[in-house]
């Protein structure tokens, strides 16, 4: 089991950046893929990076590639989403989860573990 508690969110500028930490409790935390998405208000949650267990591949929606960038630090039992150039349409709601020897799978239903997740504001 893992819990995740996000952090990083904020008011910004477009054209800003923004590093949003996901941090995990547990001795396990290098055997769970790591995966951040985000849900505007009234729109559905939808994939944004992800990160394997080993930190050996990641994989971005199309929307965030070039801008984003996931990393983690299993020592410290944290991933990180950089975010740079970001544009209004960047608000939302973020949020991590967690799949334990995970693929990197782009959909909700794959992930059991989940953050509270942490309010991210682009104004224009």
């Amino acid at each position: 089991q893992v819990q995740l508690v996000e952090s990083g969110g904020g008011l910004v500028q477009a054209g800003g950046s923004l590093r949003l930490s996901c941090a995990a409790s547990g001795r396990t935390f290098s055997q769970y893929t790591i995966t951040w998405f985000r849900q505007a208000p009234g729109k559905e949650r939808l994939f944004v990076a992800t990160i394997t267990y080993s930190g050996g591949n990641t994989y971005y929606a199309d929307s965030v590639k070039g801008r984003f960038t996931i990393s983690r630090d299993n020592a410290k039992n944290t991933v990180y989403l950089q975010m740079n150039s970001l544009k209004p349409e960047d608000t939302a709601v973020y949020y991590c989860a967690a799949d334990r020897y995970g693929l990197g799978n782009t959909r909700t239903d794959r992930y059991r573990y989940w953050g509270q997740g942490t309010q991210v504001t682009v104004s224009s």
